[in-house]
């Protein structure tokens, strides 16, 4: 196990490296000039040059390459270009509206989707088996911008229970009209993703379902319920969390869509904006923190996996030695 942890520690890195240099090429390949947020319409070429060199963007490519990863290793997303400020508390703070926003999310949504995909698998020849298997299958095709929009009609203009967007100016510091403010868009979030894990949860039990081994269990007088529990649940999980992972990192980087329908001060409103001023510091600092955190989330999925799986943890053996 160690050995492993050391490799898919070492790959991390790597792919953390390599995201790096990804990440500021492509952005340096993009058209516009940063030094045109800076300065106003009709600036004069000296002007543009004194912006381009304020914000270092006149320096050769790799110098300012070398300086963005030596701001890395010190823990330092550097400064925004617009706003003179350090990018990672600017970064920290969005994060504090993201982070529960997809948690909550992905935690509602499993709460859903587990007992959802389990009845939909085990009835499936009833009507309500296959009601949730349509129910799935629709909630797939709905986008979540337009399921917004609906929640708001519904819940904030027509009833006035929760608010229709927006969070509170002093944040966490007021819980009770923060978590007012998620509600919607929590319930945005999960019921889309739910739709999607319901048809994994499903196929994930069909499979346990129609096994040999439950067979043998059920034949040697375990009742279902016991014969899934020792046997079913551990094997029918472990496809399952390599989903949850995906679907995890998947939210994570498309919270933007739903902080523009809800208007939420989070990381993906804050990587629009500064895609939009050309603001590269802000957009480095937001792609390579969700960068680690997807690459986190996967490492995190897969380790659960070996956990759950003897034959898995039998590969890590065979493989050290």
């Amino acid at each position: 196990m160690a050995r492993y942890l050391l490799r898919r520690f070492t790959f991390l890195l790597v792919s953390l490296a390599l995201a790096s240099v990804v990440l500021f090429v492509l952005l340096r390949m993009l058209p516009g000039d940063p030094a045109n947020a800076l300065t106003s319409v009709g600036a004069s070429p000296e002007q543009i040059a004194a912006a381009r060199h304020s914000i270092g963007s006149d320096r050769p490519l790799p110098e300012q390459f070398v300086h963005w990863l030596g701001q890395l290793a010190s823990g330092d997303l550097g400064t925004s270009f617009v706003s003179s400020l350090p990018v990672g508390p600017e970064v920290a703070s969005r994060l504090s509206v993201t982070v529960p926003l997809t948690l909550a999310a992905f935690t509602l949504a499993v709460v859903l989707a587990v007992p959802a995909g389990f009845v939909a698998a085990h009835k499936r020849h009833t009507w309500y088996g296959a009601l949730l298997s349509g129910v799935s299958q629709l909630g797939i095709a709905v986008p979540v911008f337009w399921l917004g929009m609906i929640l708001i009609a519904v819940f904030a203009l027509n009833a006035g229970w929760l608010p229709s967007g927006g969070f509170p100016p002093d944040g966490w510091s007021e819980p009770a009209e923060a978590i007012r403010s998620l509600v919607l868009p929590v319930a945005t979030i999960a019921l889309v993703m739910s739709a999607s894990l319901i048809r994994y949860v499903r196929s994930a039990t069909l499979d346990v379902l129609g096994s040999d081994y439950l067979r043998t269990a059920r034949a040697l007088g375990s009742s279902f319920g016991r014969a899934m529990w020792r046997h079913g649940l551990r094997n029918a999980s472990v496809p399952v969390i390599s989903i949850l992972g995906i679907e995890l990192a998947s939210t994570l980087l498309g919270a933007v869509v739903v902080e523009s329908v809800y208007a939420l001060p989070g990381l993906g409103s804050l990587l629009a904006t500064a895609i939009a001023q050309h603001d590269y510091p802000v957009i480095q600092g937001v792609l390579f923190v969700s960068t680690l955190a997807v690459l986190l989330i996967g490492f995190v999925a897969d380790l659960v996996q070996r956990i759950i799986d003897p034959r898995l943890r039998g590969r890590l053996s065979g493989g050290a030695r």
